[in-house]
Order: C-alpha cells, then sequence, then structure tokens
C-alpha cells in the first residue's frame, strides 16, 4: 500500500470517525453539566458556529477537487475554529465548570480539524506549494472526480447528522427552552 493511499486511509477511517465521535461526546458533556441552566444559550450558539467552521471544509474536501482554494477553505476554517473554540471555553469556564473529561475531549475537537487539514496539505503538497508562490495555484471550484465513494459519503453524512446536527441541534433547543421558562417564572 502506498503512502498516499495510508495517509488517506488514516483521514478517511480514523480521523473522521474520531472526530464525529468526540463532538457526540462533547455533546454528552455539555448536557452533564446542563448547560441549560448556567452558559445557556450563548454557548450553545458557540457550538454551533464551530460545527459550521468545521463542516464547511469537510464538505469542501469531501465532495470537491482538492485544489488551492479548498486548501484556503480548510486552513480558513481552521483558523476560525480554533479562535471560537477558545472564545468558547473562555465563555464557559466563566459560567460553569468544564470537567476535566471535557476538556480532553475539546483537546480531540482542536487537533482533530489540524491532523485532517495537514493530511489534506500533505496529499496535494503541489497546491500548498503553489498558494506559498511555487507553482499556479488552482482555484477552480470542481466537484472530485471520481467521487469519493457513495457509502462513504452516506456514512459520513449519517455521522454528521447523528454526532452534530441533531445532537447540537437538541442542545440548542434545550437551551432556549430553558431560557424561556426562566423567564416566564421571572416575570
Amino acid at each position: 500500500m502506498s503512502t498516499e493511499t495510508l495517509l488517506q486511509h488514516f483521514l478517511m477511517y480514523l480521523v473522521v470517525p474520531v472526530w464525529l465521535l468526540a463532538g457526540l461526546a462533547d455533546y454528552f458533556c455539555h448536557r452533564a453539566s446542563h448547560i441549560e441552566r448556567t452558559s445557556g444559550v450563548a454557548e450553545s450558539l458557540l457550538h454551533l458556529l464551530q460545527f459550521v467552521e468545521v463542516g464547511v471544509p469537510l464538505l469542501a474536501a469531501l465532495f470537491l477537487k482538492v485544489n488551492a482554494a479548498v486548501l484556503l477553505i480548510m486552513l480558513a476554517g481552521l483558523v476560525l475554529h480554533q479562535a471560537t473554540a477558545m472564545w468558547d471555553v473562555r465563555y464557559a469556564n466563566a459560567t460553569r465548570r468544564v470537567a476535566p473529561i471535557e476538556q480532553h475531549v475539546h483537546g480531540v475537537l482542536e487537533m482533530a480539524p489540524a491532523v485532517a487539514t495537514a493530511i489534506v496539505a500533505i496529499l496535494h503538497w503541489p497546491q500548498v506549494m503553489a498558494l506559498l508562490g511555487a507553482g499556479e495555484a488552482d482555484f477552480a471550484l470542481q466537484f472530485k472526480r471520481p467521487p469519493l465513494p457513495g457509502w462513504y459519503l452516506g456514512a459520513v453524512m449519517l455521522g454528521v447528522a447523528l454526532c452534530g446536527v441533531l445532537p447540537y441541534g437538541e442542545e440548542l433547543w434545550r437551551t432556549v427552552r430553558s431560557r424561556q421558562i426562566r423567564t416566564r417564572l421571572a416575570a
């Protein structure tokens, strides 16, 4: 098996699943700490922002030909995600106890996109070099040819739905509902 194939399989079958499961673990940490009664809607919205900041680059890497444009999308998402993660942790620490297990899960959630971006960059090194001025950068957004296997794309989308969209949608709903209840009781 070539190094390229090993890196691609490591990314597809280890990094992405661990990343998705870490997102689900983080949701359960938030639920256990009852963020609906502490940090509330604001923290939940920060989680959704981080989800978008890593979701757009993930979708780009899954469906688009990886070139300079996709690499820039991934790098921008990584930087924005890191900045929002710091904002999120600072806010959470000021409003609730962030347990050690949640801190470790955050470590995975911060490193997984960095590792994924690094692997994609290595696999498409000529475009990285082109971004640095050594070669011709391709900024055309085109679908991946050939596409990744449909079963894999479906599995990742299902994982995103089950480990991200549904849990964090429920978290937002729970925090909004709790705030509405508290507002009514205070009136």
